[in-house]
C-alpha cells in the first residue's frame, strides 16, 4: 500500500495527527468503533462552513449509530480553533468533533491532493469500520458541498450488510421497486436458486428481496 492511498477493503493508514482535541493516532483512536473522516479544502470558506454546520446538526444521528466524526484540512490547528470559535459565536453551532491539522504528507497518504483541482485538499470521505478497514470512499470537488444524509445512509447500509449479509438497493430505504426491503445475495448453485423462489419474494431467482429481520 506504500505510495498510494488506501482502497476499499484495505486498512486505514496509521497516522499520528494533531487535532483541535489534541494529538491522536489513527485509526487506533477509534478502534472498535466506526468513524467517518472527511476533509475540506480550507477553513473560513462558505461551502466548508455549511458542511461543518450540517455534520454537527447530524452529529447525534451519527452517535446513535455508534459512529465518530473527524474533520481534516491542511490548515494549521490554530486556524481550526479560530474557525470553530467563529461558528459558535456567529452561527450558534458548537462543533463537538475533532478537526485534524494535516500536512501534505498526511493529505497525500489519503489521496486528498488532486493537482488538477488546486493545492487545497478535495472533499474526501472515508468510512472506516471497527477493525480499521476502509469501507467507503467518496471524493467531491471544491465547488460541491456534500449530502450528509447520504453519508448516514451509507453507514446504515454498511452496518446492515455486516449484521445481516444483505445488500441494499438504490435510494434505500426508499427504493422504487422494493421500498425499504433488502436484497438477498444471489445463489451460486441450481438447488439454492430453486429454493430462493420458494423462500423469498422474487422478480426472478437472481433478484430476491425480504424485509429486514
Amino acid at each position: 500500500m506504500e505510495g498510494r492511498f488506501p482502497l476499499l477493503g484495505e486498512p486505514f493508514p496509521e497516522l499520528e495527527v494533531q487535532t483541535t482535541h489534541g494529538p491522536m493516532k489513527l485509526p487506533e483512536a477509534f478502534r472498535g468503533k466506526w468513524f467517518v473522516l472527511f476533509s475540506h479544502p480550507a477553513d473560513f470558506t462558505p461551502v466548508c462552513t455549511t458542511e461543518f454546520v450540517a455534520f454537527q446538526k447530524h452529529y447525534e444521528d451519527f452517535q446513535k449509530l455508534g459512529v465518530e466524526l473527524i474533520g481534516l484540512s491542511v490548515d494549521q490547528v490554530f486556524s481550526h480553533i479560530k474557525w470553530v470559535e467563529w461558528m459558535e459565536e456567529n452561527l450558534g453551532v458548537r462543533i463537538a468533533f475533532p478537526i485534524i491539522a494535516a500536512n501534505d504528507a498526511i493529505a497525500g497518504a489519503l489521496g486528498m491532493i488532486h493537482p488538477g483541482k488546486g493545492t487545497n485538499t478535495v472533499r474526501a470521505v472515508f468510512i472506516v469500520d471497527p477493525q480499521g478497514i476502509v469501507r467507503l470512499i467518496l471524493y467531491y470537488p471544491q465547488e460541491i458541498g456534500r449530502n450528509i444524509d447520504e453519508i448516514l445512509r451509507a453507514v446504515r447500509a454498511l452496518k446492515t450488510f455486516d449484521e445481516q449479509k444483505v445488500a441494499t438497493p438504490a435510494n434505500w430505504p426508499e427504493n422504487d421497486l422494493i421500498g425499504d426491503r433488502v436484497i438477498v445475495p444471489p445463489p451460486t448453485d441450481q438447488e439454492t436458486a430453486r429454493k430462493h423462489k420458494e423462500m423469498y419474494e422474487c422478480f426472478d431467482w437472481w433478484f430476491c428481496h425480504k424485509s429486514l429481520s
